[in-house]
């Protein structure tokens, strides 16, 4: 499983996802939609024009999890 996360620097709900791949030894790639442009307009086409984050890319299947819930990431990861 490939997992792609969008993120800011200053978001709790994006930290809370990454501590909790982190608890689930999920490896993921991070991509910070401040330092970076394009992941920046792939976040607003993924929610309709809005810089939801934390927003997760995996294997295809894309959402966001804002405000965080360990129940609804642990659902959309399949876990």
């Amino acid at each position: 499983m490939a997992i792609r996360i969008y993120t800011t620097s200053w978001c709790p709900d994006c930290r809370q996802a990454k501590r909790f791949l982190g608890e689930k030894g999920l490896p993921y790639e991070e991509f910070d939609i401040e330092a970076d442009p394009q992941a920046a307009q792939f976040v607003m086409n993924a929610n309709d024009g809005k810089q939801r984050v934390p927003t997760f890319d995996v294997d295809g299947h894309i959402f966001h999890c804002s405000p965080f819930s360990a129940k609804k990431l642990k659902q959309e990861l399949g876990l």
